[in-house]
């Protein structure tokens, strides 16, 4: 069974938009939103056309993102390449979030 060495780092955390942050501000649209567990950045998934979430990892090592839209029970970690069952330690939505697709 594949585990990941990261689900230590897993915290709780206020999410940072409405929507993915960077769509948002250009005016983008996503398909499914991903939820950084290291600091609350909310970005678009790989299936969305600017995968911020995928970027934010680059740009920041965080290792762990939540299915955030909506919160899905699950966690993808980047580096160990698995995915991770969150039970219910899910972050909720703090509003409605927009629809694109």
């Amino acid at each position: 069974m594949d585990e990941c060495r990261h689900t230590r780092d897993i915290r709780k955390v206020t999410p940072s938009a409405l929507g993915c942050e960077e769509c948002l501000k250009s005016g983008s649209q996503w398909v499914h939103l991903r939820l950084c567990r290291t600091c609350g950045h909310v970005g678009c998934c790989d299936d969305s056309p600017n995968r911020h979430a995928t970027k934010h990892f680059h740009a920041t090592k965080h290792p762990i993102i939540e299915g955030y839209d909506p919160p899905e029970g699950w966690a993808w970690c980047y580096v160990d390449e698995v995915f991770v069952d969150l039970g219910d330690d899910v972050t909720p939505q703090n509003g409605p979030i927009p629809r694109f697709y």
